[in-house]
């Protein structure tokens, strides 16, 4: 009987800005020996405005960010990076990388029962059709209705999770979507979780949504039984935060995005 191998390296995750650390709360949760570095890459958000050249060199800097740091996989909770730089990030890393793209589309393909399937994501995801591509090769007869919703991000930063003005700018936003006869709607933006409770009262309980983060969660559940080793019983979590720019407003927004997950200093660092 082969010895288990063990390996305490933390798991990198990166984002432009706040948003992935709605990934790196569910991560944390489901993983409780497994220690994390969370890197925010504040002082060049968001990635959406750039171009898809500099999406990808930004990804490749800030994965030898955490490379340098001794991570032993690597997370892109960023939708933008997922869909532009991912593939020269995988190339580019020795080290095993996710995004939450591919995770995303493949827990919808799961929950559809009718094959019609919402995306809401920010303006750049929906343009760079990566959703709609991918869930096409996954299945080609799902049909997929998406549409940006760019007021949700600064919704979701403020903290107005539960203000009227809110419910009012999600369910218009959301009308065109509540029209199509979808059953499934992904949440294309890791913003977006934080709106959760508010968007599925507009969307209604025949439509399952589907959060990228959850769906990254179960995906990492099958990496650390196959290509990554998982942390020993004993070890103790510990989370790291990193980012570019603004450590105070990073602390200050990151509340309403980790909840119960302790958040510590903030280490302000150069790319």
């Amino acid at each position: 009987m082969s010895q288990a191998v063990f390996d305490s390296r933390p798991i990198g995750i990166f984002d432009s800005g706040v948003g992935g650390l709605t990934v790196l709360r569910t991560l944390a949760r489901r993983f409780p020996r497994e220690s994390f570095i969370y890197l925010g890459d504040t002082a060049r958000v968001p990635y959406g405005a750039k171009s898809p050249r500099t999406v990808e060199r930004y990804t490749l800097q800030v994965g030898d960010a955490l490379g340098a740091r001794s991570v032993k996989s690597i997370v892109a909770a960023c939708n933008t990076a997922s869909a532009l730089g991912l593939g020269a990030l995988r190339a580019h890393q020795p080290l095993p990388v996710q995004g939450v793209i591919q995770p995303g589309c493949r827990a919808a393909q799961l929950a559809t029962k009718n094959r019609r399937v919402g995306v809401i994501g920010t303006r750049s995801t929906i343009s760079s059709g990566a959703y709609r591509d991918t869930l096409y090769l996954m299945d080609p007869t799902i049909e997929v209705f998406d549409i940006p919703c760019p007021l949700f991000v600064p919704l979701a930063e403020e903290g107005w999770t539960h203000h009227e003005a809110t419910r009012l700018i999600v369910q218009e936003s959301l009308t065109p979507l509540m029209e199509s006869g979808l059953d499934t709607l992904v949440l294309g933006c890791t913003h977006y979780p934080v709106l959760k409770e508010m968007i599925a009262e507009v969307m209604g309980p025949e439509v399952t949504l589907v959060d990228s983060a959850e769906a990254v969660a179960d995906e990492l559940a099958m990496r650390l039984s196959d290509l990554i080793h998982p942390a020993p019983d004993d070890h103790l979590q510990r989370i790291e935060y990193m980012v570019t720019d603004e450590a105070e407003r990073f602390a200050h927004v990151a509340r309403n995005f980790l909840l119960d997950i302790p958040l510590n200093q903030v280490e302000m660092v150069d790319l």
